[in-house]
Order: structure tokens, then sequence, then C-alpha cells
């Protein structure tokens, strides 16, 4: 009799173990697809879905652009590439930091 019971706890201690690890609460289809681009000499009217009258089709971009958001409000701190590129990869402001003067050079 001790036996059963010690069975039968240890049975639903793993069951409720195993459904406490499931990660059925949690739908995988609600998490956003976050695509960034980011394309050096590419003007604002390259690409189709900010200009009908582009001379480049881009027909992926604007798939991508139609089933998403478009962001049409972008400031850069500079001319050049470069500092933009080591801000989106470091998440620094790159005139306050102590590379402000190597990141131009690019």
């Amino acid at each position: 009799m001790k036996t059963i019971i010690r069975l039968s706890v240890q049975l639903i201690t793993i069951m409720l173990f195993l459904t406490s690890c499931s990660n059925n609460s949690v739908d995988q289809n609600n998490n956003p697809n976050i695509i960034y681009i980011m394309a050096d000499d590419l003007g604002y009217g390259d690409v189709g879905c900010y200009n009908e009258n582009s001379l480049i089709p881009t027909p992926n971009i604007d798939q991508l652009a139609g089933e998403g958001l478009i962001f049409t409000d972008a400031h850069s701190p500079s001319a050049v590439c470069t500092p933009t590129r080591y801000g989106v990869l470091t998440g620094r402001y790159c005139w306050r930091t102590w590379l402000k003067r190597g990141v131009i050079g690019g």
C-alpha cells in the first residue's frame, strides 16, 4: 500500500513538473519579426514603396513594406555612414564616446 501511494505521489509530481515546463501558454505567432535594412547610398526614391516612379525594381522590399511598417522620418548624425553603423552595432551615440575621433575616418 505504501509503495502504491509513493508511486502515485511520484507520478503526480512528474506530471506537474512536465506540464509546468511546457510552453503552451506563449503563442509564438504573436512575437514580431523585425527586419532592419541598412544600405549605403540608397536614396529615398530608389525603393518602389517610397516612389512609384522608381527606376529600380524592388518587388521583395515593396512586399515587405506592404505587409509591415514603413518609417519615413529618420535622421543621421553625419553625412557618412560610419557613425550610424557604430551606433547600430554598439547602441551608443558616437559623438558621446571616446571613439568620436576615429569614427569618421571609416
